[in-house]
């Protein structure tokens, strides 16, 4: 049986009011794209472009790898994690667009590197585009029949809905057919998620210093859009429980095995930050050392540092060895929203000294906030829309 989801409550003003953030974002991009410092606009663009596409990257991971390990405790969050793969269309378009800052946002353009082949822009964009084609693409085929095997035939609700009940039997063979095809599509997507994280992070953030680089950026990137992924499905998860949502069943003990599983990927982040830190300061080579001085030792940048390993590590280490806070929806939405703010700040400081050379101060204003504003306007967008659209859940695909 088809369980209703609140997810039907989520009225037009409200979609209307994600709307509405959305164009305070396009605005200020404008704005400040017709002002003295266009490469501002496009540099906030450019870190909102990789922090949102991570969160709907990992959001969506989640569900993924529930499925593969036949985590019965996470049926009720499921839905909502694969909430964040309406992104993926956006997360697309957005990427093409930033060609056309490519100016502003690639400081290699017109220096020597001695990467002429692999940093040429457009093999670059090319290579980019592909894998991020296979990602979302696998992605949403697994979404796909997720949606197929649930939604029951005879349901006319829209085109999409028609769209992905056509030629539906409902019969038992069929379901396990679908089932098989889910399975295939985790697999591949995972192993695409790991690579194509690898080469976004490659390509979008270690080469902005072209003469550094670490073969354990593409763990870290990757690692890191989990925690993201986890962070954002703990704010969603705990925004309908506080709603009152109590068709998806989702009590104090989800938000517990949530909170460990963030606990888990804090300390991976951590870890690959720490691990990549120490191989650079034993092997002690200038060309990775003055990437590390500039963004832990150096001003505007060392107070940056340190707040992301506070705010990033150490209060979430503390706060979730505690049990009853992991139980606890406010608490946790207090503390992932915190995560989340800090991760924008983690790829300002990766970024920012690339862009922002001889600065006194860190290069942070009004536009970087509004802009961040729109972009997650489009997120709120994109997973309310998809909700009200697909609120049921049947938990069909793990019987």
């Amino acid at each position: 049986m088809t369980k209703a989801n609140p997810a039907r409550k989520i009225s037009k003003p409200v979609l209307g009011f994600f709307v509405l953030l959305v164009l305070v974002g396009v605005v200020t991009f404008f704005v400040q794209l017709a002002g003295k410092h266009p490469e501002k606009a496009w540099q906030a663009y450019h870190i909102n472009f990789l922090l949102w596409s991570a969160v709907a990257q990992g959001g969506l991971l989640f569900s993924i790898v529930m499925h593969l390990v036949g985590a019965s405790w996470s049926q009720p969050m499921q839905r909502l994690a694969e909430s964040f793969a309406a992104f993926f269309p956006f997360s697309f378009v957005l990427f093409i667009l930033l060609f056309l800052g490519r100016e502003y946002l690639f400081p290699w353009l017109h220096l020597e590197h001695g990467k002429d082949f692999w940093l040429s822009l457009p093999f670059l964009f090319s290579r980019d585009l592909v894998g991020l084609l296979l990602l979302y693409g696998l992605g949403l085929a697994y979404l796909y029949y997720v949606l197929r095997i649930e939604l029951e035939p005879g349901e006319t609700q829209g085109k999409l809905r028609d769209f992905l009940l056509r030629g539906k039997t409902g019969s038992e063979e069929e379901a396990l057919g679908y089932k098989k095809k889910i399975t295939v599509l985790s697999v591949l997507y995972i192993l695409a998620y790991a690579l194509v994280l690898t080469l976004i992070s490659f390509d979008l953030v270690m080469s902005m210093e072209p003469h550094w680089f670490s073969t354990l950026f593409g763990a870290y990137a990757f690692a890191k859009a989990f925690y993201l992924g986890l962070a954002a499905l703990m704010i969603l998860s705990a925004l309908f429980y506080l709603g009152r949502s109590g068709e998806l069943s989702l009590s104090s003990s989800h938000f517990h095995d949530l909170g460990k599983l963030l606990f888990a990927f804090c300390l991976v982040w951590a870890d690959f930050f720490y691990v990549q830190l120490v191989v650079i300061w034993y092997g002690n080579i200038s060309e990775e050392t003055t990437y590390v001085i500039q963004r832990v030792m150096l001003l505007p940048w060392r107070q940056l540092a340190w707040t992301v390993m506070i705010v990033g590590f150490v209060i979430p280490f503390f706060i979730l060895l505690n049990r009853k806070v992991k139980s606890k929806p406010v608490p946790m939405i207090i503390l992932c929203t915190a995560v989340i703010s800090v991760l924008w700040l983690e790829h300002l400081l990766l970024l920012g000294p690339a862009w922002n050379h001889n600065v006194a101060t860190l290069p942070l204003g009004p536009t970087d906030f509004l802009i961040t504003l729109g972009f997650l306007g489009l997120m709120a967008f994109s997973v309310a829309s998809f909700l009200r659209l697909f609120p049921e859940f049947t938990p069909k695909r793990m019987s």
